[in-house]
């Protein structure tokens, strides 16, 4: 199910994650760690593939529609962990 959240938030929650935890998601999901940073707003498509995030201007960076939330909920998994 798709999900939409603000560019600005979803770079948060990247920044938020402990050392390493872009390429412990990347591993565990079998895809390129470039993939990964692309779904929190990369554009390294040389490097990863797009990740289905579609982005609208407006407020906040603007919003960020979620095709697949899987990183996304790996992502505030980590940070349940860390108590953030």
């Amino acid at each position: 199910m798709a999900r939409t959240i603000t560019f600005n938030k979803l770079r948060e929650i990247k920044n938020q994650l402990p050392e390493g935890s872009v390429h412990a998601i990347a591993e565990k999901l079998g895809i390129e760690v470039q993939s990964v940073r692309n779904y929190f707003g990369g554009t390294d498509y040389d490097a990863g593939t797009g990740m289905g995030i579609h982005v609208e201007p407006g407020p906040d960076g603007g919003f960020v529609t979620l095709e697949d939330t899987t990183i996304l909920d790996m992502a505030l998994e980590i940070l349940a962990g860390q108590g953030k």
